[in-house]
Protein backbone atom coordinates (compact mmCIF):
# COMPACT_ATOMS: atom_id res chain seq x y z
CA UNK A 1 0.00 0.00 0.00
CA UNK A 2 2.94 2.22 0.71
CA UNK A 3 4.36 1.43 -1.94
CA UNK A 4 1.34 2.87 -4.38
CA UNK A 5 1.15 5.75 -3.03
CA UNK A 6 4.86 6.45 -3.54
CA UNK A 7 4.54 5.58 -6.67
CA UNK A 8 1.60 7.54 -7.52
CA UNK A 9 3.18 10.51 -5.82
CA UNK A 10 6.20 10.54 -7.82
CA UNK A 11 3.91 10.91 -11.21
CA UNK A 12 2.29 13.82 -10.50
CA UNK A 13 5.18 15.31 -9.34
CA UNK A 14 7.21 14.24 -12.66
CA UNK A 15 3.91 15.66 -14.67
CA UNK A 16 4.33 19.17 -12.53
CA UNK A 17 7.81 19.44 -13.79
CA UNK A 18 7.12 17.72 -17.09
CA UNK A 19 4.21 20.79 -17.46
CA UNK A 20 6.29 23.71 -15.89
CA UNK A 21 9.19 22.59 -18.13
CA UNK A 22 7.09 22.67 -21.19
CA UNK A 23 5.33 25.64 -20.18
CA UNK A 24 9.16 27.54 -19.40
CA UNK A 25 10.23 26.67 -22.61
CA UNK A 26 7.13 27.63 -24.75
CA UNK A 27 7.51 31.21 -23.04
CA UNK A 28 11.18 31.54 -23.95
CA UNK A 29 10.25 29.98 -27.51
CA UNK A 30 7.92 33.39 -27.81
CA UNK A 31 10.04 36.01 -26.30
CA UNK A 32 12.83 34.69 -28.80
CA UNK A 33 10.55 33.87 -31.70
CA UNK A 34 8.15 37.12 -31.34
CA UNK A 35 10.81 40.05 -31.43
CA UNK A 36 12.50 38.31 -34.05
CA UNK A 37 9.37 38.27 -36.44
CA UNK A 38 8.53 41.41 -35.24
CA UNK A 39 12.02 42.96 -36.91
CA UNK A 40 11.55 41.40 -40.13
CA UNK A 41 7.82 42.42 -40.56
CA UNK A 42 7.84 45.46 -42.54
CA UNK A 43 6.48 48.72 -41.15
CA UNK A 44 3.39 49.96 -42.28
CA UNK A 45 3.64 53.28 -44.26
CA UNK A 46 1.04 55.63 -44.89
CA UNK A 47 0.71 56.71 -48.45
CA UNK A 48 2.39 60.00 -49.02
CA UNK A 49 0.03 62.82 -50.35
CA UNK A 50 1.30 64.59 -53.30
CA UNK A 51 -1.01 66.44 -55.83
CA UNK A 52 2.08 67.85 -58.36
CA UNK A 53 5.96 66.54 -59.01
CA UNK A 54 8.61 68.25 -60.43
CA UNK A 55 9.79 65.27 -63.17
CA UNK A 56 12.55 67.27 -64.43
CA UNK A 57 13.44 69.46 -67.80
CA UNK A 58 12.61 69.07 -71.31
CA UNK A 59 16.02 68.40 -71.79
CA UNK A 60 16.31 65.39 -69.33
CA UNK A 61 13.83 63.36 -71.34
CA UNK A 62 14.97 62.18 -75.14
CA UNK A 63 12.00 61.52 -77.49
CA UNK A 64 11.30 58.35 -78.05
CA UNK A 65 11.92 57.29 -74.24
CA UNK A 66 10.66 56.37 -70.53
CA UNK A 67 11.60 57.29 -67.33
CA UNK A 68 9.98 56.03 -63.93
CA UNK A 69 9.72 58.70 -61.53
CA UNK A 70 8.42 58.64 -57.51
CA UNK A 71 4.81 60.51 -57.17
CA UNK A 72 5.00 60.23 -53.59
CA UNK A 73 5.50 56.89 -52.42
CA UNK A 74 4.17 55.01 -55.51
CA UNK A 75 5.93 54.91 -59.50
CA UNK A 76 4.93 56.75 -62.40
CA UNK A 77 6.23 56.25 -66.02
CA UNK A 78 6.47 59.13 -67.84
CA UNK A 79 6.70 58.77 -71.63
CA UNK A 80 8.60 61.25 -73.72
CA UNK A 81 6.93 60.08 -77.60
CA UNK A 82 7.84 60.29 -80.44
CA UNK A 83 6.68 63.64 -82.03
CA UNK A 84 8.01 65.42 -78.31
CA UNK A 85 4.86 65.17 -76.40
CA UNK A 86 4.49 63.49 -73.04
CA UNK A 87 2.52 60.79 -71.49
CA UNK A 88 1.88 59.87 -67.88
CA UNK A 89 0.78 56.87 -65.78
CA UNK A 90 0.99 54.37 -63.03
CA UNK A 91 4.18 52.59 -63.33
CA UNK A 92 2.37 49.70 -61.09
CA UNK A 93 0.98 46.73 -63.18
CA UNK A 94 -2.95 45.99 -62.63
CA UNK A 95 -2.44 42.50 -62.54
CA UNK A 96 0.29 41.46 -59.83
CA UNK A 97 1.32 44.91 -59.02
CA UNK A 98 5.12 44.40 -60.76
CA UNK A 99 6.65 47.45 -62.15
CA UNK A 100 6.42 48.53 -65.94
CA UNK A 101 8.70 49.59 -68.04
CA UNK A 102 9.10 51.86 -71.92
CA UNK A 103 10.07 49.53 -74.27
CA UNK A 104 11.31 51.64 -77.19
CA UNK A 105 11.98 48.42 -79.55
CA UNK A 106 7.99 47.13 -79.08
CA UNK A 107 6.98 50.82 -78.72
CA UNK A 108 5.11 49.99 -75.92
CA UNK A 109 4.65 49.62 -71.62
CA UNK A 110 5.27 46.06 -70.48
CA UNK A 111 5.33 44.59 -67.87
CA UNK A 112 8.12 41.77 -66.91
CA UNK A 113 6.37 39.73 -64.58
CA UNK A 114 3.92 37.83 -66.42
CA UNK A 115 4.67 39.61 -70.27
CA UNK A 116 1.74 41.82 -69.37
CA UNK A 117 1.75 44.80 -72.82
CA UNK A 118 -0.33 48.47 -72.83
CA UNK A 119 0.00 50.93 -75.67
CA UNK A 120 0.76 54.23 -75.11
CA UNK A 121 -2.17 55.46 -74.00
CA UNK A 122 -1.85 52.75 -70.90
CA UNK A 123 -4.75 50.55 -71.99
CA UNK A 124 -4.04 46.78 -71.90
CA UNK A 125 -3.69 44.88 -74.68
CA UNK A 126 -1.98 41.46 -74.24
CA UNK A 127 -1.11 39.38 -71.55
CA UNK A 128 -2.74 39.26 -67.99
CA UNK A 129 -3.90 42.85 -67.04
CA UNK A 130 -7.20 43.05 -66.30
CA UNK A 131 -7.65 47.48 -66.56
CA UNK A 132 -5.65 50.22 -68.53
CA UNK A 133 -2.93 51.61 -66.05
CA UNK A 134 -4.25 54.49 -64.01
CA UNK A 135 -3.19 57.94 -66.14
CA UNK A 136 -1.78 61.12 -64.56
CA UNK A 137 -1.95 64.80 -66.08
CA UNK A 138 1.51 65.82 -67.88
CA UNK A 139 1.77 70.02 -67.84
CA UNK A 140 5.01 71.96 -69.09
CA UNK A 141 5.95 75.27 -67.01
CA UNK A 142 8.78 76.91 -69.16
CA UNK A 143 11.61 74.21 -69.68
CA UNK A 144 10.22 72.04 -66.00
CA UNK A 145 7.51 69.48 -66.56
CA UNK A 146 5.37 68.26 -63.78
CA UNK A 147 3.23 65.20 -63.09
CA UNK A 148 -0.14 65.56 -60.98
CA UNK A 149 -2.55 63.21 -60.89
CA UNK A 150 -6.15 63.30 -62.85
CA UNK A 151 -8.63 65.05 -61.00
Amino acid sequence: MEESKNGQGLTKRRDFLKFLLTGGLLGFAASVLYPLFSYLKPPKQTEVEVTNVLAGKITDFEPDSGKIIKFGSKPVILIRLKDGSFRAFSATCTHLACTVQYRKDMGLIWCACHNGKYNLNGINIAGPPPRPLTPFNVNQKGTEIYVSKNA
